[in-house]
């Protein structure tokens, strides 16, 4: 389980954020929604190492992640994947799967990268998310999206992320594209995975969300479950309106 309380952050005399509290459990996605500017970027920066807090604190299955680099969040279970996705275009799947942290095989006492063991990981992983890659040695340049999109996740479910943290991962994508990202979502909590997702658009914060927590101007405006509220009533509280 992963748990922020009472984050805070200033940048100068700007407080981006103000006692941003709330916990994901195993296999829940809790959807952070709001408008832009509203601190969705912050916090999950705060969470994962990029920015240290002003005050509060981070935990992960009871160990304080508070002042430890992203390096060490991602050793403690959470990965986050922005809306770039962080690939390396001209790589196939297996390297973007290793990418810092590629496997090697000595030759002759030489070490040289062992591309096929980790385009074969990447194989596995993804099938085991229901993706199939028609052709593991080709660039992710080349794939789709929503292909783009399960490399990521891959990336983060082959590391064994307990909470994986996706930024806007619908954005830009087309309708079955997002129909595909909302099925994977799906199996990382069937999995037991817990998710951050970031979002402002309805129908996927609807479509995802166990939990929504709505932040405006950088506070918690509401946090609801989807059956119980509305997509007129998530924009009043994603506008600031007080309820």
């Amino acid at each position: 389980m992963a748990e922020d309380r009472r984050l805070r952050k200033r940048f100068g005399g700007n407080e981006a954020v103000r006692d941003v509290s709330f916990e994901v459990n195993a296999g829940e996605c809790v959807v952070l929604a709001g408008d832009n500017g509203a601190g969705k970027s912050t916090v999950i920066k705060m969470i994962s190492g990029v920015y240290q807090p002003t005050a509060g604190k981070v935990w992960m299955n009871g160990e304080l992640l508070t002042g430890k680099t992203p390096e060490a969040v991602r050793s403690a279970g959470i990965e986050t994947i922005y809306q770039d996705l962080a690939l390396a275009d001209n790589l196939d799947p297996g390297l973007n799967l290793y990418l810092g942290r590629e496997r090697t095989r000595r030759v002759l006492g030489l070490p040289f990268l062992d591309r096929k063991t980790m385009r074969e990981d990447a194989v596995k992983v993804m099938k085991g998310l229901g993706i199939v890659v028609p052709d593991p040695a080709a660039p992710v340049r080349e794939m789709s999206g929503g292909q783009r999109q399960a490399i990521a996740i891959a990336r983060a479910i082959h590391w064994q992320a307990g909470l994986v943290i996706m930024d806007e991962p619908t954005a830009a994508l087309g309708v079955p594209e997002q129909r595909e990202v909302m099925a994977l979502i799906e199996r990382l909590k069937s999995k037991g995975v817990g998710i951050i997702l970031i979002s402002h658009n309805l129908p996927d914060i609807f479509a995802a969300a166990d939990r929504i927590i709505v932040l405006a101007r950088g506070i918690v405006a509401g946090e609801r479950r989807p059956a119980e509220t509305n997509d007129e009533e998530i924009v009043r509280m994603m506008m600031g309106a007080t309820l």
